[in-house]
C-alpha cells in the first residue's frame, strides 16, 4: 500500500500561481506513475497531469502550457500551476499507480482545495 499527502492548495487571484506537492510513503518502489486529478463541484473527477517513472508526462488540454508536473524521486511529485483561471477551481487529488502482480492499483490523497477568484 501507499499513502499520499498533498499540500500547497489555497486561494489565488486569476493569473496567479500555486504549487502543489505530494509525498508518498509505504510501498513506493512499486509506483510506476504519479499524477494529479481534480474535481469541481457538480463535475466528475478529471485528469490534470501525469508523470511516469521514466519522466513521460501527459497533460489535459485545458492546462497545457500553464501547468507543469515534476517528480524528484520515487516518492515526491509536484504540480506548478501558472496563469490560473477561475475554471481551475477544484479539489486537487494526488494519485499513484502501483504495479502489482496481475493488476494496477490506484491510490489517492485526501485532496487539497484550489480556489481561483478575485
Amino acid at each position: 500500500q501507499v499513502q499520499l499527502v498533498e499540500s500547497g492548495g489555497g486561494l489565488v487571484q486569476p493569473g496567479g500561481s500555486l504549487r502543489l506537492s505530494c509525498a508518498a510513503s509505504g510501498n513506493i518502489f512499486r509506483i510506476y506513475a504519479m499524477g494529479w486529478y481534480r474535481q469541481a463541484p457538480g463535475k466528475q473527477r478529471e485528469l490534470v497531469a501525469t508523470i511516469t517513472s521514466g519522466d513521460i508526462t501527459n497533460y489535459a488540454d485545458s492546462v497545457k502550457g500553464r501547468f507543469t508536473i515534476s517528480r524528484d524521486n520515487a516518492k515526491n511529485t509536484a504540480l506548478q500551476m501558472n496563469s490560473l483561471k477561475p475554471e481551475d477551481t477544484a479539489v486537487y487529488y494526488c494519485n499513484a499507480k502501483l504495479l502489482v502482480p496481475g493488476k494496477i492499483e490506484d491510490y489517492w490523497g485526501q485532496g487539497t482545495q484550489v480556489t481561483v477568484s478575485s
